[in-house]
Order: structure tokens, then sequence, then C-alpha cells
């Protein structure tokens, strides 16, 4: 996984993702050029690859970088975890790989990591 202090100036043009959002692992689109804003808080993700003793306590990373969503229909192939206090995670809807990020129930913006997630 990318580390978090990774260079990704080259993805944003004029706050926004520049190119293509795709899954990591299956490269499915997760997001169009131009649709997402830039924006950096600190967050609590559970890792993507969990060890089978750990399914009621996740291990989990801190993330800051993300891409802001305000309207979920601006997705494309994302799919939305239960719900987990106030928010959704989001995996991508073809081969269920996540979390990428979550879904904030309160204010109904959907927040995807940087890390998780490929550019083209």
């Amino acid at each position: 996984m990318p580390n978090c202090s990774e260079n990704y100036e080259s993805e944003i043009r004029d706050g926004k993702n520049k190119g293509s959002v795709k899954c990591r692992f299956c490269q499915s689109v997760i997001l169009t050029p131009s649709t997402a804003s830039f924006t950096s808080l600190e967050c609590s993700l559970p890792l993507i690859k969990q060890k089978k003793e750990n399914e009621t306590n996740p291990e989990t990373e801190s993330v800051s970088l993300f891409w802001e969503v305000k309207d979920m229909f601006t997705f494309h192939n994302v799919g939305f975890s239960n719900t987990v206090g106030n928010n959704k995670y989001l995996t991508c809807a073809d081969c269920e790989a996540g979390p990428i990020g979550y879904h904030d129930i309160p204010s109904k913006i959907s927040y995807v990591a940087l890390s998780r997630v490929t550019h083209v």
C-alpha cells in the first residue's frame, strides 16, 4: 500500500481529480475526471486485508488524503457497506475490495482515500 506521504500533487488540477480514479485490484472506474474535490482530514479506516482472527476488532490505519464526493450518484462502480456508527464504508462494486473510503451519513458526503485507489 502506498505511504500516505506519497506525493499526489500530479493527480490534482484546480482542486479536483485530474484523471480517472480506479480500483487498485480490478481497474474498475470509481470516479471520472474532475468529479471529486481534494481534501485533507484525519480518519481511521480498516485495513483492506484483515487477518481472520480480527473480524470483531479489525486493524485500522490513519488516512488523511481524500477525494470528497458530495453526491453519491457521481460514483461509478461503488458499493456501500452496512451502517457502522455514522458511516458506511465504500467498496469497489465490481470486485468488492475495500474499504476504499467512507460515506458520512449525517452530511451525505463520501470520501475516497487517495492511497487506496489508482489514478489514471
